[in-house]
């Protein structure tokens, strides 16, 4: 099961750069190969944002989500579980 390894500045910033990557080749400011590269990148970069969860951080043991203080309530030790 996925953890969502990414924390909310994270998850807004590559939902912004997302919709901008996804803007700039849609609208032709960019084409040819940069346009489609910016387009997968853009639908990468949104789709994490979306979801919370970064295949490459995961791969790299990394994470931007601070983990829930011990004790805090019964939902988070069971998130912490997991």
């Amino acid at each position: 099961m996925m953890r969502v390894n990414e924390a909310s500045w994270d998850r807004a910033v590559r939902m912004l750069a997302g919709i901008v990557l996804l803007f700039v080749a849609w609208d032709g400011l960019v084409s040819g190969v940069p346009g489609i590269v910016s387009a997968v990148a853009g639908v990468v970069a949104l789709s994490t944002g979306i979801v919370g969860w970064c295949p490459a951080y995961t791969a790299a043991g990394l994470s931007t989500r601070r983990a829930a203080t011990a004790g805090h309530c019964p939902h988070c030790e069971s998130l912490n579980e997991r």
